[in-house]
């Protein structure tokens, strides 16, 4: 039997989610969660062998954030299911983890066989988001640091370098290599078009 965690923030869509699988024969959604971190706790709880993941989630943790949570041995397999169809997101989670990447419009049946090949450790991915995946993972910029990244968080909040020093507890001068970086990383000119260029691909 496979044990299956819903987690969206629509009750109806759970609804719907729970009366689709709970009809399957060898699938059992054993609980619901509206957010990311109820999800987390109950996938600790529950011990489900898929969660079925919506992407946006409200506040706090989005379903990115529960693949990689829950990104353990013997964890959960994650699929997320979303309306959001860009390249971005769909890298964004299968470099956190998640098993698979669904838009709602999905038939039924297609998100009964995603849930069943997640459980059988597949993939599970359409070759076009495959190519799309590959293709934007050529084109991504370097990776940032976390520290690069709180700095450009708060270039992006519309701070000076001496005002970002002062929130991190570092010297202007560290800002300004951190920023270096950053602008050789992302392949970006001035802290506008690094703030822009990050936004493209997720990283804010």
């Amino acid at each position: 039997m496979t044990r299956v965690l819903v987690v969206d923030d629509h009750p109806i869509v759970r609804s719907g989610l729970r009366t689709l699988l709970d009809g399957q024969p060898g699938i059992d959604v054993v609980g619901e969660a509206a957010d990311g971190a109820t999800a987390r706790k109950l996938a600790g709880a529950l011990a489900p062998d898929v969660v079925l993941c919506d992407l946006r989630l409200g506040d706090g943790m989005d379903g990115v954030g529960v693949a990689r949570a829950l990104q353990r041995p013997g964890g959960p397999a994650v699929v997320i299911l979303t309306t959001y169809d860009h390249d971005t997101d769909i890298v964004r989670a299968i470099e956190a983890g998640a098993a698979g990447y669904l838009l709602k419009d999905a038939a039924p049946a297609q998100i009964v066989r995603a849930v069943e090949l997640a459980a059988a450790g597949e993939t599970v991915l359409s070759a076009a988001q495959e190519a799309r995946v590959v293709a934007t993972q050529r084109s991504a910029p370097r990776a940032l640091s976390e520290r690069e990244l709180d700095v450009l968080q708060l270039i992006a909040l519309g701070l000076t370098n001496r005002e970002v020093a002062r929130r991190l507890f570092v010297s202007e001068a560290t800002v300004k290599t951190h920023l270096a970086h950053v602008y050789d990383k992302l392949g970006a000119p001035s802290r506008t078009a690094a703030v822009a260029v990050a936004r493209e691909h997720g990283l804010l």
